[in-house]
């Protein structure tokens, strides 16, 4: 065989363990079904911008070893996420804070505004929250919800949130201070000349053949190599024979427009139920070089079926039950390891792509 490992995939996880096998000395091959590496954090350069082709991506982590990682292959510049919530033209701080609060209610103090969180959560009669609604509530209170999570998640999820699980939005960030930052993360930033260079930097030296769709010529490229590391659908390689696991899938309506700004921010989400976007990105403030246009995407949120990608897994009790089944189809392929947002059926953060994918290395190599 030709190759130690073939890696299907050349998103992040794809590219890390392709990085670190070859620096171990194995030969690899790495392979993607699109006409371009970097996966969904693939960007492209349009009017000067780098364009985020599959919605946004920030950067960040608590984790230094990821960080040093990651600053091997790019240098970052200083973006801090701090989006917008647009309710019917009324517009509100996000993550929750002070000023959303003060906005919300008028409210100066911080004792005033947990005292009134806690008024309407008792008001709702909330003391173990079973879905997420009955969390969102717990967390904001009833008035922040209808207005800023509960339009905004049922688009999202196609779901009504009272049948959507509670950890959805157990991590949702809610401050008692004026910090309009999003995530709480030592590091936060956006690679320099952006993903795709950043990708481009990690497979340096290695083989990569694009257009290139694994399972339709398995039986060829499974030759080529010793082991196979699968970024795939964990599903899709076992041509669904259990079923289909759920996700959902975001469309994309990108456009150039001939002004310099056009909303202000990076991200601002719509969160009223009527507005069909669930939010528009505005690329270029993500790392400005004062371009005189700029390029806006609005997202739509929607089931997802054959021929969409799979954006978001829906970790529900049902769909991960099947993704056990898989998982015990999987022990049966041993030269086959599974990994990535998609083999894994979980939603990963870039950080968490990374570690996992470090860790895989740490114990194959």
């Amino acid at each position: 065989m030709k190759y130690d490992y073939l890696v299907v995939g050349a998103g992040l996880y794809g590219a890390v363990f392709a990085r670190q096998a070859t620096d171990a000395g194995k030969k690899v091959l790495v392979i993607d079904k699109r006409s371009h590496i970097g996966g969904n954090i693939y960007t492209e350069l349009v009017e000067g911008i780098h364009v985020h082709v599959y919605g946004a991506h920030i950067f960040h982590t608590n984790n230094q070893r990821v960080w040093d990682y990651v600053n091997r292959f790019a240098a970052f510049n200083r973006f801090t996420n701090s989006p917008v919530a647009n309710y019917k033209g009324e517009l509100y701080s996000l993550p929750f804070n002070m000023y959303t609060f003060n906005k919300m209610w008028g409210v100066v103090t911080p004792q005033e505004a947990a005292s009134k969180i806690k008024e309407q959560r008792d008001a709702a009669g909330i003391t173990e929250p079973k879905n997420l609604e009955e969390q969102a509530i717990s967390l904001v209170g009833t008035d922040i919800y209808e207005k800023l999570v509960k339009g905004y998640t049922e688009k999202q999820w196609g779901r009504p949130c009272r049948e959507l699980p509670s950890f959805i939005i157990k991590r949702l960030p809610v401050r008692l201070t004026f910090d309009n930052n999003y995530f709480n993360a030592l590091f936060q930033g956006i690679p320099l000349g952006g993903y795709t260079k950043m990708v481009e930097n990690i497979l340096s030296g290695i083989e990569v053949r694009l257009n290139t769709d694994y399972l339709a010529h398995r039986e060829d490229l499974d030759t080529l190599a010793e082991k196979v590391v699968y970024t795939g659908a964990i599903d899709a390689f076992f041509d669904y024979q259990l079923g289909h696991l759920e996700y959902r899938s975001v469309q994309f309506e990108t456009e150039v427009l001939d002004t310099p700004n056009y909303q202000g921010n990076a991200v601002v989400n719509y969160t009223d139920a009527e507005t069909p976007w669930t939010r528009i990105i505005e690329h270029k403030w993500f790392e400005d070089h004062g371009q005189p246009k700029t390029v806006i995407s609005r997202e739509y949120s929607s089931e997802w079926k054959p021929g969409h990608e799979p954006y978001y897994p829906v970790n529900d009790e049902k769909n991960n039950a099947l993704y056990e089944r898989y998982c015990r189809l999987a022990q049966g392929e041993s030269r086959v390891i599974f990994g990535g947002r998609l083999g894994h059926y979980k939603y990963y953060d870039m950080d968490a792509v990374i570690a996992t994918a470090l860790e895989l290395c740490h114990r194959e190599l």
